[in-house]
């Protein structure tokens, strides 16, 4: 993952929380019970335990919230790079439905969203790659590791190595969403995140582009 994303902070997320609450005339608790959680759930009394270790609210909470409001993830995001004072060095990068990648005319030859072919925008800080673009999961093919509603930030100029995450496209319009196990210049090993769904091998003929994902919203 890259270093340099500030806006990944304990209390960056909560002011987040707090700012969407805001946007929408609500408290903590009123967002939460609106929510259908416990309406203690964004007390400020809930976010640190007892010896002072952080708690972090679940990517679930936060999903339920922005179905609740009736928010995007791209309202939640401006919320968020505004909570953590960003604004001014934050962009908007282009954003898809991971469902969707793998129709024709939304990437280039190399991989490179083709921003005018049904992309939205959505707020982010720098993350040193000009061509970073995010893929937001729906349902729950990628449980346990990412649930519906995750966005996922991928940058195709971060290289890849053992273990990362990522995001490639078969020659034929297949998209996977792995772990990369090895990869040789003939040979890519993947493994999905469902053990149950085990391994996969591919020859690198095969795979049109490969990118790492460097952020992801949980």
């Amino acid at each position: 993952m890259y270093d340099n994303l500030p806006m990944l902070t304990h209390k960056a997320i909560w002011a987040a929380i707090d700012g969407l609450a805001d946007r929408y005339g609500l408290t903590a608790s009123g967002l939460a019970r609106k929510a259908g959680l416990d309406p203690t759930t964004f007390n400020r009394s809930k976010r640190e335990a007892a010896d002072g270790r952080q708690r972090w609210p679940s990517t679930e909470s936060i999903a339920k919230v922005i179905e609740a409001t009736g928010a995007s993830i791209g309202d939640f995001m401006e919320v968020l790079v505004d909570a953590s004072g960003l604004r001014g060095s934050a962009f908007r990068i282009p954003m898809l439905n991971l469902a969707q990648a793998g129709q024709g005319g939304l990437f280039d030859e190399a991989g490179l969203p083709q921003i005018q072919s049904g992309w939205e925008r959505v707020p982010f800080p720098d993350v040193n790659d000009d061509q970073a673009y995010a893929l937001e999961v729906g349902g729950d093919s990628l449980m346990p590791v990412y649930r519906d509603g995750t966005l996922l930030i991928l940058s195709p100029r971060a290289p890849t190595r053992r273990n990362d995450r990522v995001v490639l496209r078969r020659l034929n319009g297949e998209m996977l969403c792995r772990q990369l196990l090895r990869k040789t210049l003939t040979r890519v090993e993947l493994a999905a995140f469902d053990p149950a769904q085990g391994e996969r091998s591919l020859d690198a003929t095969e795979i049109a582009w490969m990118h790492r994902i460097v952020w992801a919203s949980q």
